[in-house]
């Protein structure tokens, strides 16, 4: 069984976090063995004339390399690298924390607990106060 209709299911939820304006940030970690890539982190940016983006920000052993993606795109961005080499996303929200897992037979599952932050990021409070919607 593939792991990518949970990691959709956990796609809608950040969809719906960001859409909620409730969403603090996602982190692609814990990696198969030693790689290159060590994590990758989505946060939400307001571009030129306010319009939303996600910055993907892959962090190497040497480097980070920063990208723009509209919601849509990120998720094709972002899909390749689980199981290879990311086992987990987590997506942190003011409502609580969504946990994708992949385990050692590479089985998807989803996991959610009490929330970590308090408060979204400053991008989605900016977009709130200024009524901006995706």
């Amino acid at each position: 069984m593939s792991f990518q209709p949970v990691f959709a299911q956990f796609w809608e939820k950040v969809k719906e976090s960001i859409e909620n304006k409730t969403y603090a940030k996602l982190t692609l970690a814990k990696t198969i063995g030693d790689t290159e890539l060590k994590n990758i982190y989505v946060r939400p940016v307001l571009l030129e004339n306010d319009v939303f983006s996600l910055s993907i920000t892959a962090r190497y052993k040497t480097e980070e390399v920063e990208s723009f993606h509209s919601l849509e795109e990120a998720f094709f961005v972002l899909a390749p690298y689980m199981n290879n080499p990311f086992l987990t996303a987590l997506l942190f929200t003011t409502e609580n924390d969504i946990t994708f897992k992949l385990n050692k037979k590479r089985v998807g599952s989803i996991i959610e607990q009490a929330p970590t932050f308090k408060n979204a990021s400053d991008v989605i409070i900016e977009m709130k106060a200024k009524n901006i919607s995706i």
